[in-house]
């Protein structure tokens, strides 16, 4: 079976500019629903491991299936019974619940139906949605008996699948299919909002955040740090332009060094980067600044991404924090001083409107170009003032500079001869100044060509 899917999003109909249908994933926890969703995907994109409440958020994905595209969204356990961190998760589903177009609601057929499964069912049967009962876990024809046992759900026939194993999953597809409402078929995504990945380590409040810009509680926020492991797309208007943000899961450590759920959780946090066209990277203002930090700025360089640095908890410093907050900046982020910075509070909304004209500042950075003939006279007077230290008892010379690339913008200088890193730092140093670049970071390579006696001499 194969459904490949495009990539996280919000649960939203909306998705690059197609409208399409939704099948909203619930069920209590642990009964295998991020498993099916990855079956239905085709690959391993729901974070999956054996321990209750591994999704917390409601995470949707594309799908095809012969042919139809829709938006497969996958939710934490629903438990009505649930408090604090439960209750938030268990309110998440529920909305996942009343916005879908068909429901598809997972049982493990191994224990058969439960309190809380009952209890969903009831929820369900007042509801005006298709409802499809997955009785999951049937991975052989003995186990099918169990099945049958969940017609007492009062929910209609219960199709047996093992979201492990693909079994059933290509019959249960098809229902899913004859559920849906008339829906486009796939096409290719044209335009789109700005894609904006928002990362940090965990607990500096990167869902609070993004619940106030969607002005929603589409992510769960809690005290206990780590209560996000899969990237949450959402749809903000903000500055009067739509941007999609991905709020993502908190990096601790690198992600060779992970392990379990945060291993995968990391993978998925590096992809939004990429996915990405410019990250804000936010940082606890009434904390140190950390390695960690500080690593998961090199990794949005590293990605080519532009870069927004805000400081939320802003409205807590005292003079003292601020005092010692700059001099932190200027020793462990003086690299990034050309990244665009943003003071913050995601719980009271303050500085959080001017978010978008960092953002638009940064972008416009990453993909400037500049002009040749501008660019090499620039360069031919910076040579002057300052040539390039000798190398071997021969001073290299530059011949030549072109923009090769934007996104994030490139440079490539042709020399006689290989140029010192100092060197080339300070070329960048120089671009910025006179082209401004604030908010990206930018590349100088060089390529060695001799003169044309050397050429001739080899010849």
């Amino acid at each position: 079976m194969s459904a490949p899917g495009g990539r996280g999003g919000a649960d939203t109909e909306q998705a690059g500019g197609r409208v399409l249908p939704v099948v909203a994933i619930v069920g209590r926890p642990n009964v295998g629903k991020s498993t099916l969703v990855n079956r239905i995907l085709g690959r391993r994109a729901a974070v999956v491991q054996d321990v209750p409440g591994v999704t917390r958020d409601r995470i949707s994905y594309e799908a095809l299936w012969n042919g139809r595209t829709f938006l497969v969204v996958d939710t934490g356990g629903w438990d009505p019974k649930a408090s604090g961190l439960g209750a938030s998760i268990t309110r998440q589903a529920e909305h996942a619940m009343r916005t879908a177009d068909v429901v598809v609601l997972v049982v493990d057929s191994t224990v058969g139906a439960t309190d809380t499964d009952l209890a969903a069912a009831r929820v369900l049967r007042r509801s005006d949605r298709p409802v499809i009962v997955v009785a999951n876990k049937v991975d052989d024809e003995r186990s099918e008996a169990n099945a049958a046992e969940l017609w007492s759900l009062g929910l209609g026939e219960p199709q047996p699948v093992s979201a492990l194993h693909g079994r059933g999953s290509g019959d249960l597809l098809d229902l899913v299919l004859d559920a849906l409402p008339d829906a486009p078929r796939e096409q290719p995504d044209v335009g789109g909002p700005r894609r904006v990945a928002l990362v940090g380590r965990p607990n500096v409040g990167k869902s609070s955040l993004l619940n106030r810009l969607a002005r929603d509680e589409r992510s769960v926020v809690d005290p206990v740090a780590g209560t996000t492991v899969d990237p949450v797309d959402s749809i903000v208007t903000l500055g009067g332009e739509e941007w999609r943000f991905v709020d993502t899961a908190g990096l601790r450590r690198k992600v060779g060094t992970a392990s379990g759920m945060e291993y995968y959780a990391s993978l998925r946090t590096e992809a939004a980067i990429h996915a990405a066209e410019v990250a804000v990277v936010l940082l606890a203002a009434d904390e140190v600044v950390s390695e960690q930090d500080q690593r998961i700025v090199s990794q949005v360089i590293e990605a080519g991404r532009a870069l927004v640095i805000a400081f939320n908890k802003w409205d807590t410093l005292d003079e003292d924090r601020h005092a010692q907050l700059e001099r932190e900046i200027e020793r462990d982020l003086s690299r990034v001083r050309w990244a665009s910075r943003v003071n913050i509070s995601a719980v009271t909304g303050r500085g959080v409107g001017k978010l978008a004209q960092h953002l638009r500042s940064a972008l416009a950075s990453w993909e400037h170009r500049v002009p040749t003939a501008e660019l090499n006279t620039f360069i031919r007077a910076v040579v002057q003032e300052q040539p390039p230290p000798a190398r071997g008892g021969r001073a290299p010379k530059i011949k030549y500079v072109t923009q090769a690339d934007v996104r994030p913008p490139r440079f490539v200088v042709f020399s006689t001869g290989f140029l010192e890193a100092g060197y080339r730092r300070f070329l960048e140093r120089r671009l910025r100044e006179r082209f401004g670049f604030a908010g990206t970071p930018i590349e100088v390579s060089v390529k060695v060509r001799e003169g044309r006696g050397s050429d001739a001499a080899r010849r």
